[in-house]
């Protein structure tokens, strides 16, 4: 026998194989013409504009994290008005909706934040934020300077194709909207690991979980993803350094902890440049300095706070303990007193290899294929991976840049996210979630 007819004496076997693959079985159904990315598609067309609407009421009122409850307000009455099962005060402010299809299948869980930023807007939007708000003690402006209002506005509309396939769906669908992924007010608990603690996976426990970001760095229609570690541990700290108050004028009768908290900025630097390898990525920013009242008076104390980014448990640990020993020298030296509460927060998020591997036909029917990138991961954090611990996750990018227009970054006054981008991150996430349900039905 020839090779060309070996190959194709191997042809009908390797169809029968592909075939009965679950991932490539429900591709090609869902993908066949009238099949459910059909229906996705129309639901998806239909809901828009009502959905944009959504969009613009969450972005003028936003609330910060475990004070969402407008928002969370918002988020039952509409689930409620689909059928809903829906669960209201989870970790304090959260949503849990349930939607059983009509067919036997698994659980699956698909979540979207809620709060908004301590971020005063300076956005061209009609409808950009003029709310404000009291955080950490000072007044700040309120933004979605994250996207949340996207997340959340996706979300619902994901609520609302699938439950026009009901009929059709095989499994369960879990529909979580959390509060605090930005971290809750000092002194209080929220987000993602307080909604696990409250058992959220736990009854039913989903197979799997799925969420989305905005991603200012890519336009509109496209979207991307990291197989593996995608976002970093986020560790938070807050620093006082004690020193010893006196006139502006006459420094050597008191200790300034003004230079030392300088001299402490410019230490903790060194631990990324001189204490680590250099191919091992880490952060350590310095975002809050707070202290003194007066120009001509030496204060008595100085705040410092920020954060820490990290993708390895052994990273994590030896920037902490490098902290100490830099303020325990820099401020004997001075004379001064520290105090350290380091809080270690979301480990890295690691999207599962094989549901990310599985989920990208599903993006490229959605999108395609050309416009599902290959992401790099970032050291920014995501408390999602609290959730993946526990369940296989999958957690992509959704572009949200207007083509010909400007937005700032995440966690900017100038972040835009365009409405155009609430029906690409629909269609995506509902397909997605489909392809999952129908891949593993019995």
């Amino acid at each position: 026998m020839t090779s060309r007819s070996l190959s194709r004496a191997w042809l009908p076997l390797l169809a029968l194989v592909f075939s009965v693959s679950p991932v490539f079985a429900a591709t090609k159904a869902a993908a066949a013409p009238g099949g459910l990315d059909a229906r996705i598609d129309q639901a998806v067309e239909r809901l828009t504009p009502a959905l944009i609407e959504v969009r613009h009421k969450i972005h003028q009122n936003p609330e910060l994290g475990n004070k969402e409850t407008a928002t969370a307000a918002l988020v039952a009455e509409r689930l409620r008005a689909l059928g809903f099962e829906v669960k209201t005060g989870v970790a304090k402010t959260g949503v849990v909706a349930f939607l059983k299809g009509g067919k036997p299948g698994p659980v699956v869980a698909v979540r979207a934040d809620m709060d908004a930023l301590p971020v005063t807007e300076q956005t061209d939007f009609p409808f950009r934020s003029t709310k404000r708000d009291t955080f950490d003690g000072q007044e700040v402006g309120v933004a979605h300077a994250c996207g949340h209002d996207i997340h959340t506005t996706v979300q619902l509309g994901v609520a609302e194709v699938l439950a026009s396939l009901k009929a059709d769906l095989p499994g369960t669908v879990e529909f979580i909207f959390q509060p605090a992924e930005e971290g809750p007010p000092p002194g209080e608990r929220g987000g993602a690991d307080l909604m696990v603690e409250e058992g959220v996976l736990a009854s039913p426990k989903p197979a799997a979980i799925f969420g989305l970001h905005s991603f200012p760095d890519v336009p509109v229609g496209q979207v991307g993803y990291t197989e593996g570690p995608t976002y970093a541990a986020v560790d938070e700290f807050r620093i006082k350094i004690h020193g010893k108050q006196s006139h502006g004028a006459y420094p050597h009768l008191g200790v300034d902890p003004v230079v030392t908290a300088a001299q402490v900025i410019l230490a903790l630097q060194t631990i990324r440049s001189r204490n680590l390898p250099g191919t091992e990525p880490s952060v350590v920013t310095v975002g809050v300095v707070r202290g003194g009242e007066r120009f001509n008076i030496i204060p008595g104390e100085v705040l410092l706070a920020g954060t820490v980014r990290t993708y390895h448990e052994e990273t994590r640990a030896a920037i902490e303990r490098r902290m100490r020993e830099i303020l325990d020298g820099t401020t004997k030296a001075a004379g001064a007193t520290f105090e350290l509460d380091y809080k270690k927060n979301a480990p890295a998020t690691v999207n599962n290899p094989a549901l990310s591997r599985a989920s990208r036909p599903a993006l490229e029917r959605a999108v395609g294929k050309a416009n599902v990138v290959d992401s790099e991961p970032t050291m920014g954090g995501e408390d999602f991976a609290y959730f993946a611990n526990v369940v296989p996750g999958f957690y992509f990018r959704l572009g949200t840049s207007k083509p010909g227009t400007t937005s700032g970054g995440l966690h900017t006054p100038t972040f835009r996210g365009d409405d155009s981008a609430i029906a690409v991150g629909v269609k995506a996430m509902s397909r997605t979630l489909v392809d999952y349900l129908q891949a593993h039905r019995p």
